[in-house]
């Protein structure tokens, strides 16, 4: 085996040339041992120091990695002085020939150098399109050695390395351009080499995949873009544009600078597409959803969904090209100080392509940031106005499309791209949806009909009426003593037609209130006045007409907006364990039980007076003191693989009996595989059961394989619970209840997820 650059990939789970390559390497050291022996293990864990079976040692590379350190395979019957240069040239050491700045040019600008090796470069630099002056710039760096005599590096290859060596570990501008002098004195015959990071950045900008800077209100009131592009003043606010910053120049007179009051930057995703398909490693996994696929009917891809099937069925013609991308839509905020106690927020908007295969698009390398809207407060309502840059370019893909070279076929064709929905947490979702996720109507599925009751004791809203969604002949509709005290008679909530007659007419006033003295009250909304015609945006919790509107295909999408199920799964937890620990935003404290009370429900868990003290019923969930010390020092003591999750035990206080501080990915592995187990000798076994079940509903929506039939199990909620005794919210406990073959069901699936 001489080409040995296999051992530096890092997407090996179901990668058929590592496996091809793995299987080689196995074969190879197995060549001189008995079958069943046991050889030295060269992942990056064990690193040639442990023997292992053969099974051991594939699974062990393929999930850690090959030790990128171990080229000369000692250990598994390779003679040293077989290793020459030749296997160095292979791949061993990424040389210059791997770099292949060749392909690197011909795939952002379209040219090879063979095409152009017969140029005369100065002759030609003056007469030449912007384009192709480019390509020029381009090819006089690649063609420029390092220094005389250098065959490893030219100067592109090695200032597109230096680059990314400074993004990786973090430098800061300052210590690049301390850097390049240095390296500018080791140097000095080469005049094009970078003195500093501005001298670096200019020598691979041209090759693409920039980004432009774009002015806004710091009320968010607009963008100064196309006719307000120069205007200095906000037109609704009268916010200065720019930050007055006085500096003092030499002459010793003063001079202002003009510094953008709030920036947003904006990544043209034209180029970014084209990209896909002028790379030839790319251009033909954009047509693998079509060509390659599996169609058999279970959910795999988001190819495979109902939605993207109603879309290709309403516009067939989109449908009938396979290159015409699909995109999904994420925004959220978060602090790039890691200063929880700074209140800043910046918001990144990301496209993802899902015409790549499932085991690509969801990888960090496939998002497309297309906007960077700056803080330090975030945009929430007003982010339609920092759209407008990406819709109408989306627009523009739809209709007539982009003129892009197809690496695979060689030809020119239209691209054309679509927007299929929205993923954000149930925040972000009622900023980009339009519609507020607070108060009396919070729920935008159910829109006006929703069904929410003010808790006069927790001083909150409480939202009922999910049976709703339930079949109409489903038994829990009648079901009064196990729910609300009533009987749904409703059917499913509004739909699209209803929603676009509400927004008829609609304005859209963007931009925030100004600071009112505190002696002001906000005026309380009243039904009078919210649903007034007169008032059209406190039309019911409508706050803003999305912006997404204005793409001619939004309204024919069949789910434009989702939730993402990490967040979903992280509040879920984090509720669970305040009410079983009876810490934190608890929902079972005295209020609680006040308002069970007002509402006449759960008579069993009502509050009692005894004297001057108010007794509160255990109910089935409660735990005693050693209880909770019980559950804690399960999850302080539980031990997982290297990288299967951060150290929970950390998160655990036995003392106080509280955990805090998870991660979302602590979240999940204790949803999904811990809690259960930490419960299980706890809790009665009705309640168990009950979190088992929930657990395993996540499982299924994070399997990697999904069928309708389970889709319309889980929307239904039937799986939730399978008889009433499973809802858990009666204060009897039946211990005579047999559910043994129901737990060993249970661990056994531990087992084999183990």
């Amino acid at each position: 085996m001489d080409d040995r650059s296999w051992i530096f990939i890092e997407d090996r789970v179901n990668n058929p040339y590592f496996e091809k390559c793995l299987s080689d390497f196995l074969k190879f050291a197995y060549k001189k041992k008995e079958v069943g022996s046991r050889i030295y293990c060269p992942c990056r864990r064990c690193k040639n120091s442990e023997r292992r079976k053969e099974e051991t040692v594939r699974a062990h590379v393929t999930m850690k990695g090959f030790l990128t350190t171990y080229t000369n395979w000692i250990y598994h019957g390779e003679d040293p002085r077989d290793f020459n240069q030749e296997n160095m040239n292979n791949g061993v050491f990424r040389r210059i020939e791997n770099d292949d700045m060749n392909e690197l040019i011909h795939e952002t600008l379209g040219r090879t150098l063979e095409e152009n090796s017969n140029i005369n470069l100065e002759e030609l630099r003056g007469a030449c399109d912007e384009e192709t002056n480019k390509f020029f710039k381009l090819l006089k760096h690649v063609e420029t050695e390092l220094y005389l005599g250098c065959k490893n590096f030219t100067l592109l290859s090695f200032v597109i390395k230096l680059l990314h060596v400074k993004s990786l570990c973090r430098w800061s501008n300052n210590s690049m351009t301390i850097l390049l002098e240095l390296l500018k004195e080791v140097f000095p015959e080469n005049e094009l080499f970078p003195s500093s990071y501005r001298d670096a950045w200019k020598i691979v900008k041209d090759l693409g995949l920039s980004y432009h800077k774009i002015h806004a209100c710091p009320n968010d009131c607009l963008i100064y873009w196309k006719e307000t592009e120069h205007e200095t003043f906000c037109r609704k606010c009268g916010t200065p544009r720019y930050k007055q910053i006085v500096t003092q120049s030499d002459d010793s007179s003063e001079q202002a600078n003009k510094v953008p009051a709030k920036l947003v930057r904006y990544f043209p995703l034209k180029p970014r597409l084209q990209r896909l398909f002028m790379s030839s490693k790319t251009a033909s996994l954009m047509r693998w959803h079509e060509e390659e696929r599996i169609k058999d009917g279970k959910l795999r891809h988001p190819t495979d969904s109902l939605a993207w099937k109603h879309f290709n069925n309403r516009h067939p013609s989109f449908a009938s090209d396979p290159r015409n991308v699909r995109v999904g839509f994420a925004a959220d905020g978060f602090n790039p100080f890691k200063a929880m106690n700074n209140k800043y927020s910046t918001w990144p908007v990301i496209l993802v392509p899902y015409n790549l295969p499932s085991w690509m698009c969801m990888k960090q390398t496939s998002f497309m940031l297309c906007l960077l809207i700056d803080g330090p407060k975030a945009p929430g309502n007003d982010i339609h106005i920092y759209l407008q840059p990406v819709i109408d370019e989306l627009n523009e893909f739809w209709d007539p499309g982009v003129p892009t070279y197809d690496a695979a076929s060689k030809q020119m064709f239209y691209l054309r791209a679509a927007l299929l929905w929205t993923i954000n947490d149930f925040p972000a979702y009622g900023n980009l949806y339009g519609w507020s996720t607070k108060g009396k109507y919070a729920c935008p599925c159910c829109n006006k009909d929703v069904r929410s009751q003010w808790l006069m004791h927790s001083k909150k809203h409480c939202y009922l009426g999910h049976r709703r969604f339930l079949a109409i002949d489903h038994p829990y509709r009648l079901n009064r003593a196990q729910f609300d005290g009533t009987i749904e008679k409703h059917s499913r909530p509004v739909r699209w037609f209803e929603i676009l007659e509400q927004l008829r007419d609609f304005r859209n006033e963007f931009g925030k209130d100004q600071p009112v003295s505190s002696a002001r009250k906000r005026k309380r909304r009243t039904k009078d006045n919210n649903d007034s015609e007169q008032s059209p945006i406190c039309r019911y919790n409508w706050k803003r007409l999305n912006i997404f509107f204005q793409l001619p295909y939004w309204v024919d999408n069949l789910l434009p907006h989702n939730l993402d199920i990490m967040h979903i799964e992280k509040n879920f937890l984090e509720n669970l364990l305040w009410t079983l620990l009876g810490m934190g935003k608890t929902n079972d404290d005295i209020n609680a039980r006040y308002d069970l009370k007002e509402m006449g429900i759960r008579k069993a868990l009502h509050p009692q007076s005894k004297g001057d003290k108010v007794f509160l019923p255990p109910a089935c969930f409660t735990m005693s003191k050693d209880e909770k010390e019980i559950f804690c020092n399960v999850l302080k003591t539980v031990k997982v693989p290297d990288g299967y999750a951060s150290n929970i035990s950390r998160c655990v206080n036995i003392k106080e009996r509280q955990i805090s501080g998870l991660k979302s990915h602590d979240c999940h592995i204790l949803m999904q595989q811990l809690l259960s187990i930490a419960v299980r000798r706890i809790l009665p076994k009705h309640v168990c059961r009950i979190i088992i079940e929930l657990r395993d509903i996540f499982r299924q929506l994070y399997s990697k394989v999904l069928t309708v039939a389970d889709c319309e199990t889980l929307d239904c909620l039937s799986a939730f619970f399978s008889d009433e005794d499973n809802l858990g919210i009666d204060n009897t406990i039946d211990d005579t209840s047999d559910d043994d073959d129901f737990f060993d069901k249970a661990q056994q699936g531990d087992k084999a997820d183990d």
